[in-house]
């Protein structure tokens, strides 16, 4: 299930590849997308197993399906249904987080159908992100004095070393103290703003809106514990333009690391953008940087790839 909107779709094209798993972007998107079609004709779609794709399935038949590979199978063929049915033949992908990875390993594997990459709160080395996570919400609570924090931390340590898979209580306990402290939305303790943004969407009835919260359970279950393996520091050339939007504060996936590796990246051309009142979550916490970023920076891509 998924959207197209824009003023004119000779306009160039942009697709949305949401993060989480399951972490869908369209019941937010009446928040900070608005500005966009005006420049871009938007496409976005629900992922397999998330949002409103997972209410149109059987959930039980999809769980089965729910890997990386068949992911990518699915991100792959959305690319290429986008440019046969808007009849362009390279359009911009935008990943954030989960979706990064994605949106990154398209551009790597298929230039020729993209003019510009974005990354949105990229990953790359998912367990030196989660690493620093730990390191960063330990040095937070330490300077607060909390010691449920601390407990709490110090119980899955040493947390994300050696090659054993992260387990998933350990890196939900992990979050809750990086997104108690500011590390996923800056200056708030949690995403609650977004939860908000998901229940006031005027195109998720409330059984929608219900169902973005099971299926992204879901979702991560089946999906977290093989993201959090991505190791994408070694790929060092692209063939095609990269705008990398970063927030400053962005703990929950490292804008540290995905800095350092944009930093050795070589590409046609490549900007990297920081957003300074920002953590993970940047597209609703600054989306008129955002609009402005998107406009002046991806956009002239578009026009020099005609």
């Amino acid at each position: 299930m998924g959207s197209i909107r824009g003023r004119d779709r000779r306009n160039p094209v942009l697709l949305v590849i949401h993060g989480g798993p399951g972490w869908v972007t369209m019941p937010t998107s009446w928040y900070f997308t608005p500005g966009w079609e005006e420049y871009f004709t938007v496409v976005q779609w629900d992922q397999r197993g998330a949002g409103k794709t997972y209410g149109a399935n059987d959930p039980a038949a999809v769980a089965a399906t729910l890997t990386v590979d068949q992911m990518q199978r699915d991100a792959d063929a959305m690319v290429q249904w986008v440019r046969r049915e808007l009849g362009q033949d390279r359009i911009a992908l935008l990943g954030h987080s989960w979706g990064s990875i994605l949106g990154l390993d398209i551009a790597r594997r298929h230039p020729e159908w993209l003019y510009a990459y974005i990354g949105v709160g990229q990953a790359i080395d998912m367990r030196e992100s989660e690493r620093r996570g730990w390191a960063w919400a330990m040095a937070k609570a330490r300077d607060a004095g909390n010691a449920a924090a601390m407990a709490d931390l110090r119980s899955i340590a040493p947390y994300a070393e050696g090659p054993s898979p992260i387990p998933l209580d350990a890196v939900l306990l992990q979050r809750k103290w990086v997104n108690a402290f500011g590390g996923a939305s800056y200056n708030r303790p949690d995403s609650s703003f977004e939860g908000a943004a998901v229940a006031l969407s005027p195109d998720y009835s409330d059984d929608d809106v219900r169902n973005v919260w099971t299926a992204q359970a879901r979702s991560v279950e089946r999906l977290l514990p093989a993201v959090l393996d991505t190791d994408l520091s070694s790929l060092a050339r692209l063939e095609v333009p990269v705008v990398l939007l970063l927030g400053r504060h962005d703990v929950n996936v490292s804008a540290e690391v995905a800095a350092e590796w944009f930093g050795r990246l070589d590409a046609p051309a490549k900007q990297l953008v920081w957003f300074e009142h920002s953590g993970h979550e940047l597209m609703v916490e600054e989306p008129g940087k955002t609009l402005l970023t998107l406009v002046e920076k991806v956009r002239p891509l578009a026009t020099a790839n005609r």
